[in-house]
């Protein structure tokens, strides 16, 4: 697993175009999990969002977890000088505490309430529910021919004071609200 992730960080420094790893090689959700530690190595935060949760990078999962063992391979990671936390079974009342929040494809139903609370917080979403970034989410995976791939709403990341690389829109699928 630790191949994958070193697969992952060469794809993201070397690629041009689309990034994309082939769901079969690994798991899907090794996939994901790697793709998300790749995230934050290009997205920066304001300096009052650090400045809320410390020395921690705080990763929540809203919902049932897909990820299943996936996250260990990156929990307690050191990520510009921040340790990855990852916190589960995030609810609404906890969500502002999360500086990535991934929210899993069993949120469907109460996604309009999720981004309707999420819409001014300075965190990076992270979905896989068809038309999350269309709908006001940042980053959102897709499944193409076997394959993960990323849209990004980087007016969504804009919005919340989320700066974005070029380094990575340039390997996203670019998407805006409906």
């Amino acid at each position: 697993m630790i191949m994958c992730i070193v697969l992952i960080d060469l794809l993201v420094v070397t690629c041009d175009w689309t990034l994309s790893v082939e769901v079969e090689r690994a798991s899907e959700y090794d996939v994901k999990a790697a793709f998300l530690i790749n995230f934050v190595r290009f997205v920066d935060w304001s300096e009052q969002t650090r400045s809320r949760t410390g020395n921690e990078l705080i990763l929540g999962i809203a919902g049932e977890d897909p990820f299943g063992n996936s996250l260990n391979l990156i929990r307690g990671v050191q990520i510009k000088n921040r340790k990855l936390v990852i916190k589960s079974a995030v609810n609404s009342n906890s969500l502002a505490d999360c500086d990535i929040l991934f929210i899993s494809a069993s949120e469907k139903d109460r996604l309009p309430s999720l981004m309707a609370t999420l819409k001014d917080l300075p965190i990076l979403t992270v979905s896989e529910i068809e038309g999350f970034a269309q709908r006001g989410g940042i980053i959102n995976f897709i499944i193409v021919g076997n394959k993960v791939h990323f849209e990004i709403n980087p007016d969504a990341a804009e919005h919340v004071g989320i700066h974005i690389s070029a380094q990575l829109l340039k390997l996203a699928r670019i998407v805006t609200d409906e």
